[in-house]
């Protein structure tokens, strides 16, 4: 093959652009967060390392617009952007609210909420790479972009839980109800993903 024929090879341009760097911040961001939640409650760190962890929860969650912005921006969309930039959002809300209920911050009713969140993660996650096999796209439609607003709000309160009650009384349950209003939406979007794909299911069901 002469060095003239096309190849089809990803460009390290695109793959070390600015949004990808930022995708990777996020991603790179998770056990960050965990580990100060871990520190503080296992090993009965300082309350500041709620602090902490907020801080770089809030740094992650900027980047979750400023990395789509930028890429159509500069237009520098690329394959590992579209694929790492969703895994990164499920990744950063999944493993804090795993942390957040074994802390206790997340109790009782309010555990439901949290597994509506990761059940509907994990199911459209499903059914997205199976309609990628039969090459079809189901795009993020902007109810779904506020769902996620909804929830990375919702997991900053509960990240300051008790810090933040100590300054501002309340603001565990704000977290709560916000966790709550996040879950509604979920089930909503979730609703949507499976209409939306429910005619491709059925179609490769037929003989």
């Amino acid at each position: 093959m002469s060095s003239a024929d096309p190849i089809d090879r990803p460009r390290r341009g695109k793959t070390y652009s600015v949004p990808n760097l930022l995708t990777y911040g996020r991603v790179l961001a998770v056990p960050l967060v965990a580990a100060c939640l871990f520190a503080q409650v296992i090993y009965e760190g300082g309350i500041w390392l709620r602090w902490v962890a907020l801080g770089i929860f809030i740094v992650a969650a900027i980047t979750d617009y400023f990395d789509g912005y930028l890429a159509r921006a500069w237009s520098q969309h690329s394959a590992i952007g579209r694929m790492l930039d969703p895994i990164a959002d499920k990744l950063l809300v999944g493993i804090v609210l795993m942390m957040l209920a074994a802390d206790g911050t997340i109790l009782g009713w309010s555990l439901w909420a949290a597994m509506v969140i990761l059940a509907r993660e994990i199911l459209v996650s499903g059914l997205r790479e199976f309609l990628a096999e039969l090459r079809v796209s189901v795009p993020v439609t902007r109810l779904a972009k506020w769902k996620t607003a909804v929830q990375l709000v919702a997991v900053g309160f509960l990240i300051a839980g008790p810090a933040g009650d100590q300054i501002v009384p309340g603001v565990t349950p704000v977290g709560i109800a916000l966790l709550w209003c996040a879950a509604i939406l979920t089930l909503y979007t979730g609703y949507d993903y499976f209409r939306a794909g429910a005619g491709h299911l059925i179609e490769d069901d037929e003989p």
